[in-house]
């Protein structure tokens, strides 16, 4: 389903980011790497080669807004995936990216990075 995708996990929720880990990796995904702050991110962004990453919005406090403006720069394609954040404002910022309201399940989160990824 998702065979040969590099993908970055942005989420500071430690069973979160294992879950989708799993997740991910049972789907044919390799993990590039777990992020959980906005600095680990923008740095693991310089040193990974990905294919597409998901993101928590809120990691401690702090919007993942310079994570995902990097990833636009790099014209590499990502999903949120929050909780409690305002889903309008992320349409209004980021237009079509895909906004996943958690707890989504397996078949959303695949289905959301097949599509932005084009596969």
């Amino acid at each position: 389903m998702l065979d040969d995708l590099n993908i970055l996990i942005v989420e500071d929720e430690a069973l979160v980011a294992l879950d989708l880990s799993m997740m991910l990796e049972d789907c044919g995904a390799e993990v590039s790497g777990l992020c959980c702050t906005v600095e680990e991110a923008v740095a693991a962004l310089g040193a990974k080669d990905i294919d597409a990453a998901i993101l928590d919005v809120d990691l401690r406090g702090k919007p993942v807004f310079p994570v995902a403006d990097r990833l636009r720069e790099m014209n590499l394609p990502f999903v949120f995936h929050t909780g409690r954040y305002d889903t309008k404002t992320l349409t209004d910022r980021y237009g079509d990216v895909p906004v996943l309201v958690k707890p989504a399940g397996e078949d959303s989160i695949v289905s959301a990075l097949r599509a932005a990824t084009h596969r």
